[in-house]
């Protein structure tokens, strides 16, 4: 700009275009406290049109995806919006070449349109129109386009005048959409944070006290949000519903269907104490959302704290395990159907049983917990999570999910997650002595 201004400010400049220059200088310092897109439009056709004396003043915007120039702003408009194809016109013709189009004659030129003139009634005497193009990535922003100079015909005084208006225009309008850039980026964070709390207060506000029981909880989403769900629910025959659920993916979709799982849990353990009638009804509800190649990883169990006895379905969930403290050994609560999504017919085994001895842990978690990465793209695995277990098996169910928290980050280092993780622990307590 700074060879620009040395140009306009030559010593033969006229009164007339003193003006000019000084409506320049005023569109200038406008266009420095505007950041909405209308407000810079209207400032730079105002301003273009009134100091280079014409009857009309067009900032077109460029579409590059649907290769079109349309209005926000004009000066007078009968109409409330042009747009037409960047291949022809005069305007197409700027924007194909990048370069000033002073034209005299409009109707003598082959490029012309004079589709805007015979629908409007205006008259098209002559036209100046300029490209708008980024100062930082080159990138066409529009055209600056003026209709009929009082007067006579566009000189060289305006072409200058022209291209620093659309100088200006381009840094006001990219400026513009970095504006509107950062403000979507905070909507967006602002509605995402709220989706997390949300989502937060789906899980258990308080890990239930379960006489004989210790119970202990992680949650960790790869993003704000997860596809991860993990409750304890009360069922009414006095036993207790633990569930463990995965929608394949991770962030604001899986989180969205993750809401409708828990809402339909806690709906059908209303009506059934059974997993095995409840998970076919939640697989029957919830299918039809299950669609584009996503499904559901859930397991269901219903524990009795008086006889011990724990019944569950496993639909194609894992990790699942109980890690038994007489023999130090470990069995697998083996699936009993696949995900939900993967077939239209739904048809678990019964399901299984087995107890709770006195020290037992009950080891409910999610995929994402032993798929994790470390920087040696070495995976967590289940053998470390057994090794962890295994080794803090005397401690309390809160102590020792904090004691596999504080070994996954130690193991992830600078890491970040790729997938949610969820690990539920449900320990028997050993028997008074």
């Amino acid at each position: 700009m700074a060879g620009e201004s040395s140009n306009l400010t030559a010593p033969s400049v006229a009164p007339q275009q003193q003006d000019a220059l000084l409506r320049l200088l005023d569109v200038t310092c406008e266009l420095a406290g505007h950041h909405t897109l209308d407000q810079i439009l209207q400032t730079v056709t105002a301003g273009a049109c009134e100091s280079l004396g014409c009857e009309r003043a067009s900032l077109y915007l460029y579409d590059a995806e649907a290769n079109e120039v349309y209005t926000r702003a004009v000066t007078e408009l009968e109409l409330q919006e042009i747009r037409s194809s960047a291949d022809r016109g005069i305007t197409g013709w700027v924007v194909r070449n990048r370069e000033l189009a002073n034209i005299p004659d409009p109707a003598a030129d082959a490029r012309w349109n004079a589709g805007f003139d015979r629908q409007t009634g205006f008259h098209t005497r002559n036209i100046l129109a300029a490209p708008i193009v980024g100062p930082n990535d080159d990138r066409l922003l529009g055209v600056l386009q003026l209709l009929n100079k009082h007067g006579g015909t566009f000189g060289p005084f305006d072409e200058q005048v022209i291209r620093a208006f659309a100088a200006h225009a381009a840094t006001a309008l990219e400026r513009a959409d970095l504006v509107a850039d950062a403000k979507l980026s905070h909507e967006l964070q602002l509605a995402v944070n709220m989706g997390r709390r949300i989502q937060q207060s789906f899980l258990p506000r308080r890990l239930p006290e379960i006489p004989g029981y210790e119970v202990g909880a992680w949650w960790r989403p790869a993003e704000l949000v997860s596809g991860d769900y993990y409750d304890i629910v009360p069922l009414k025959d006095g036993r207790l519903g633990l569930v463990v659920a995965d929608v394949s993916g991770h962030g604001v979709g899986p989180s969205l269907l993750m809401a409708s799982v828990r809402a339909m849990v806690h709906v059908l353990t209303r009506r059934r104490t059974e997993p095995g009638e409840i998970v076919p009804l939640l697989a029957e509800t919830i299918s039809p959302d299950l669609d584009g190649g996503t499904f559901l990883t859930l397991l269901m169990a219903a524990l009795d704290p008086h006889t011990h006895e724990l019944t569950y379905v496993n639909a194609g969930h894992g990790p699942a395990i109980v890690f038994h403290r007489e023999t130090l050994t470990f069995q697998t609560l083996k699936s009993t159907s696949l995900p939900l999504g993967f077939m239209s017919d739904f048809s678990p085994l019964p399901g299984l049983k087995l107890t709770m001895g006195p020290g037992d842990l009950l080891i409910l978690a999610t995929d994402g917990l032993i798929e994790l990465l470390n920087d040696a793209r070495e995976m967590f695995g289940r053998r470390r999570l057994e090794q962890l277990v295994r080794q803090n098996c005397t401690l309390a169910a809160p102590d020792l999910v904090m004691a596999i928290q504080d070994a996954i980050a130690e193991f992830l280092g600078d890491s970040q997650p790729l997938d949610d993780v969820t690990l539920m622990v449900v320990e028997r307590k050993l028997a008074a002595v």
